[in-house]
């Protein structure tokens, strides 16, 4: 080949390359318009510039298009014009696009995660629209606008009826999202709810206090007005006031104690020389495959606690003992779940709220509305819980010793 041929090709290819972006964009946007075209098509039953048979009950005509707007997907900012139809009894409506539709619901679930991530309310114009095009239907204005619509779609969720859910496994924690001025500790209240199919749902996202009794039981009770039965099993921090409240409104729900939060505690009671080697011990605990061999493990780090003069966290590991092995009376498949409160945990690390996100609010509850709306987000990426099949069994009062099913024993039926 012609080495000036070559550079010619090269030259070219760059060309082409460097406007990819808008190459696809213009791809797009001409399948999208087809699409419409077609859909007129569908409902009038013929092709444009094609005659209307005599026998064709169909009135309505095309009548061009309307004006044209922009359309902002994940790939950009696209322009189409609606097909207009006339002479029909009902009005045309695309399922394509939406009479007022101005982004894709991708985009509008980018919003509320890039704004936690620390994206202030007035960088959105700008960086979405280098992003999105510089037709993008992003501003300070439309965030503002959306953050009201979350609000009241947070609202309407919190009257969602939970009649009918079978939750077996509920997972609760306070969440501190350092929010502004507020001079108590206000946190973020929340509750994930393991159902009997395998499924993880948010069922309570509310503004209070982590270690009150009287927060927690609001939640509670707002919970079972709603129709929320009582739970097989509560998992969560053993500093949580939710404990007082449960006994109060769901009694015959078990507990299980958080071993994460217990184990920092724990090492907070060692010297900072010997934590390592502490860390090592606790940690084989709640991994035992037996309640008796925990109990083994816990006596053998009682007994370096003696040597090592480190009595409070000796004295502290018996604490809440019973609550801390409740796991043991759920299916082994299941207690990589049960030992701790992670699944609350996890989907708060991913948009970082505990960093720059809050800050530029005053008051956690301006906050909460933003935060259940990316949480929404998260939900739909929850991972199923392991051996699904065993949940049923477990939510009609199958009992368990060892991770393993007792024959012909059943509990008594959660109200």
């Amino acid at each position: 080949m012609n080495l000036n041929e070559d550079n010619s090709t090269s030259q070219s290819e760059k060309v082409v390359f460097q406007e990819l972006d808008s190459w696809l964009r213009l791809k797009i946007q001409g399948f999208i318009q087809q699409v419409l075209e077609e859909e007129v098509s569908d409902l009038l039953g013929r092709a444009k510039s094609q005659r209307r048979a005599s026998i064709d009950s169909t009135s309505g005509y095309r009548n061009g298009h309307g004006k044209p707007r922009n359309l902002t997907t994940g790939c950009g900012t696209i322009t189409l014009r609606r097909p207009r139809v006339r002479n029909m009894d009902e009005r045309f409506e695309s399922r394509v696009l939406l009479l007022f539709q101005r982004r894709t619901r991708q985009v509008s679930e980018l919003i509320p995660e890039l704004y936690l991530h620390g994206l202030s309310q007035g960088d959105f114009d700008l960086a979405l629209r280098g992003l999105l095009g510089d037709e993008a239907a992003l501003s300070a204005a439309t965030v503002a606008r959306l953050k009201a619509r979350w609000q009241l779609e947070y609202e309407q969720w919190k009257s969602k009826s939970l009649e009918g859910l079978e939750v077996v496994y509920l997972w609760v924690d306070g969440v501190y999202v350092r929010a502004g001025l507020e001079k108590q500790k206000a946190c973020l209240l929340v509750a994930i709810a393991g159902l009997s199919d395998g499924s993880k749902m948010i069922v309570a996202v509310e503004a209070g206090f982590r270690e009150s009794k009287e927060s927690w039981g609001g939640l509670l009770r707002d919970l079972k007005q709603r129709g929320l039965k009582a739970p097989r099993l509560v998992i969560g921090d053993g500093h949580l006031g939710i404990w007082g409240g449960l006994r109060e409104i769901y009694p015959q729900t078990s507990q299980q104690r958080c071993w994460n939060h217990r184990l920092v505690n724990l090492l907070d009671r060692v010297p900072k020389k010997k934590q390592e080697e502490a860390r090592e011990l606790l940690k084989q605990i709640p991994y035992a495959a037996s309640r008796k061999e925990a109990e083994s493990r816990k006596q053998k780090f009682q007994s370096w606690c003696e040597k090592n003069e480190c009595q409070q966290a000796r004295q502290m590991i018996e604490r809440d003992w019973e609550r801390m092995m409740t796991f043991y009376s759920y299916p082994r498949e299941h207690w990589k779940h049960l030992r701790t409160s992670n699944i609350v945990e996890s989907p708060f690390s991913a948009v970082r709220l505990r960093t720059e996100a809050s800050r530029r609010y005053k008051k956690v509850d301006n906050a909460t509305a933003l935060i259940w709306k990316v949480l929404m987000v998260a939900e739909k990426k929850f991972r199923r819980l392991d051996a699904p099949q065993l949940l049923k069994e477990v939510y009609e009062g199958a009992v368990y010793k060892d991770g393993l099913r007792v024959k012909d024993e059943v509990k008594k039926e959660a109200a």
